[in-house]
Order: C-alpha cells, then sequence, then structure tokens
C-alpha cells in the first residue's frame, strides 16, 4: 500500500513552498539573478525538508516498518510499552533531510491511549499514536526531541484504519521516533543501521 498520494512533498509545506519560489521568482523579475540565488536556494532547501517521495511497501504481512528515515540509535526493553507492561523500544534518530512525513509502522486501526480502563500501565503522551493490528497485536509509535517546540502532527483519527507504511503524521523537525513492540516481536534491526520510512523492515510482529 502506498499510502495518501502527492506529487513531491507534503500537503503542509505546499503553501510555504509557493511563497518561497514565488519571492524567488519576483526577486528574479524585478532586481535580476545574483539577488534572487539567496531565496532560491531557500525554496531549494525547503524543497529538501519537505519531501515526501512515493516508497515501496514490502509485502510482509507480520512486518513492521520504519515509521521514518533515520538511523537506529536504540534497540532495548522498555517497562512500561505497548499498554501492557514490558517490552521491545526500537529509537530512530530522524535524518533532517529524510522525508516529511512519518507512515505507519503497521497495518492496523488507530486507537485512542486516553479512553483506556482505568488501572492500565501507560506511560505515553497525548502524541503518541497506538495501532492495534487484526491480530490484536500492539504498536505504539511516539516522538520526541521537537525543534522549535514544533510537535508532530498527525492527519488520521481514532478509529481509522491504517495501511502498512501509509503516511500518518507531518513530522516537523522532529529529532526522534520510538517504537514499542510486543515482549514477543522478533527484532530485524541493531543500533547504527539506517533505515528508510515505509520500506525498510524493524521488526516483526508474533502473530501467524
Amino acid at each position: 500500500m502506498q499510502g495518501r498520494g502527492n506529487p513531491l512533498v507534503a500537503r503542509e509545506g505546499i503553501p510555504i513552498l509557493l511563497v518561497a519560489v514565488t519571492g524567488s521568482w519576483l526577486t528574479y523579475k524585478f532586481l535580476g539573478a545574483l539577488p534572487a540565488l539567496i531565496p532560491a536556494l531557500v525554496a531549494l532547501w525547503l524543497l529538501l525538508v519537505f519531501r515526501d517521495p512515493h516508497r515501496h511497501i514490502p509485502a510482509a504481512p507480520l512486518g513492521v516498518v520504519s515509521p521514518v528515515d533515520g538511523r537506529v540509535v536504540t534497540v532495548g526493553l522498555a517497562d512500561k510499552g505497548v499498554l501492557q507492561g514490558e517490552a521491545h523500544r526500537i529509537v530512530i534518530r530522524i535524518n533532517s533531510f529524510g522525508t516529511y512525513t512519518a507512515r505507519s509502522p503497521v497495518e492496523g486501526k488507530i486507537l485512542d491511549l486516553n479512553a483506556l480502563a482505568a488501572g492500565t500501565v501507560v506511560d505515553y503522551p497525548t502524541n503518541a499514536l497506538w495501532v492495534q493490528t487484526d491480530e490484536g497485536d500492539d504498536v505504539v509509535l511516539q516522538f520526541h526531541g521537537y525543534r522549535f517546540g514544533l510537535a508532530p502532527r498527525s492527519f488520521m483519527r481514532f478509529g481509522e484504519r491504517l495501511g502498512q507504511g501509509q503516511r500518518c503524521a507531518y513530522l516537523r523537525l522532529t529529532r526522534f521516533a520510538e517504537v514499542h513492540l510486543p515482549i514477543d516481536s522478533k527484532i530485524l534491526v541493531e543500533p547504527g543501521q539506517t533505515v528508510v520510512a515505509g520500506a525498510d523492515l524493524i521488526a516483526k510482529v508474533p502473530h501467524p
């Protein structure tokens, strides 16, 4: 599944890019080529920041794909993960010039972390994304390390279904992505490994 389609860049960045390109053109028209170089470089930088190319999603029903472009920095255990205790934890440092849009690690339904029954162990911020597969496996994606205080923004709603590798949120210059998986999942990456959003498998959930 390719996710939401767009030609080249994330929809959130299109208005900003249009302003930058228009500014470059107006500067060129009225001031000449040399003064227009700086706004043109700004427009090029914005294109790199907001780029969101299509990705080939692997045919792996049990697979967990990387939600972001980046480098794995931590593979370990979390004692308050995946809603009911110990879980695998994979932390990825996001590539600042990687794709602007995060992708869902697995196929499933978005559930509300705030609607859990009393007494359930939860240690997630409100912007964490909880996806439950059809087999009942819980996968949680969360982010931290916001630049300029800009937290990621999801464009999906509770109750909606996500495909594996489907676009689900704008990263907004966030530095780290963290994926929590059931403790009996199989981890396929190690620290230092580079991963590509939606294309590289980082784990497999346990259910056959």
